[in-house]
């Protein structure tokens, strides 16, 4: 196979755990590639919260920033995809979407998860807006506001428990589940906490603004946001076909790594796998220079 690059680390995706991976091994000389599809989880997101020095940043523009910070330090920002890997005798190739082959030392995969909602009309086309699944994301806006939690099993008591510190007025549209029996039913109670029987039949939105769900009766819950519960999918085919999250040479960092982390712990993730990964390559061009010299003295 034809290579036509090589680099020291290639990184596949461009969010905040793979630009700052990309950062630490820029500013250590190395030479990095970043891929990126341009495709991050919190793009629907209008803001990002719990991130120190940046609360309430616009996910795209502290992309945009780490883009910017990266190539000041020689990193290649690209976008485009990895279609296929595979390890070899000095490393690792990559094959892009869009043609040719790329040479890399060491891999950070930074590819992220999707996540996959309850299959109800209008509820994805709200994500992450005003169709939440963090309070530590979207809590301290939607204060005070009337929330639905929507169940998908018995995690909507603890779901419901938890929002129920952002506001009194919280209910769990049980949609199809079994309502609550026992101590957990005692809990919800003692918390003020209604469960609503019957099937969601849609999302309702009234000029651009989500105002509830109907259920399958016709009613209507009025509610100024729903909490769902998602099921981060984490696409494994490169992690796979490098020989998994244990391979030598290879960095599984982000939320590939942490599905559940914040946009901050997905950063400093990235930070110290650039830091580890740049140490290996200096033990690694440490033993090569020691070989050629004991060549050269024998």
């Amino acid at each position: 196979m034809d290579i036509d690059e090589s680099y020291d680390v290639v990184v596949v995706g461009g969010g905040p755990a793979g630009l700052s991976a990309a950062l630490v091994l820029g500013r250590s000389l190395r030479s990095v590639l970043v891929i990126d599809a341009g495709e991050p989880r919190n793009a629907p997101a209008d803001h990002m919260h719990n991130y120190l020095g940046r609360e309430g940043t616009r996910p795209t523009e502290l992309l945009a920033i780490g883009r910017e910070e990266v190539t000041r330090y020689g990193v290649e920002v690209r976008v485009g995809r990895v279609s296929s890997a595979r390890r070899t005798a000095d490393g690792f190739t990559l094959l892009l979407e869009s043609g040719g082959s790329v040479a890399a030392r060491r891999v950070v995969l930074a590819t992220g998860v999707i996540d996959v909602l309850p299959e109800i009309p209008g509820l994805a086309e709200r994500f992450g807006r005003d169709v939440l699944h963090c309070p530590y994301c979207h809590g301290w806006e939607l204060a005070g506001e009337p929330l639905g939690v929507i169940a998908t099993g018995p995690d909507c008591v603890e779901r419901a428990l938890l929002f129920r510190q952002w506001s009194e007025d919280v209910v769990i549209l049980l949609n199809g589940q079994p309502e609550p029996v026992g101590e957990d039913a005692e809990r919800l109670a003692a918390r003020g906490i209604r469960c609503l029987p019957g099937e969601i039949s849609r999302v309702v939105v009234e000029d651009g603004t989500l105002a509830g769900v109907e259920l399958a009766g016709g009613e209507v819950v009025r509610r100024a946001a729903l909490v769902v519960t998602t099921v981060p999918i984490l696409d494994t085919t490169l992690l796979d076909l490098l020989g998994g999250p244990e391979a030598p040479g290879v960095k599984v960092v982000g939320n590939a790594a942490a599905p559940y982390g914040g946009v901050i712990v997905a950063a400093a993730d990235g930070m110290m796998a650039g830091t580890i990964l740049n140490h290996d390559l200096i033990v690694e061009d440490t033993d090569a220079a020691l070989a050629e010299h004991r060549k050269r003295v024998a």
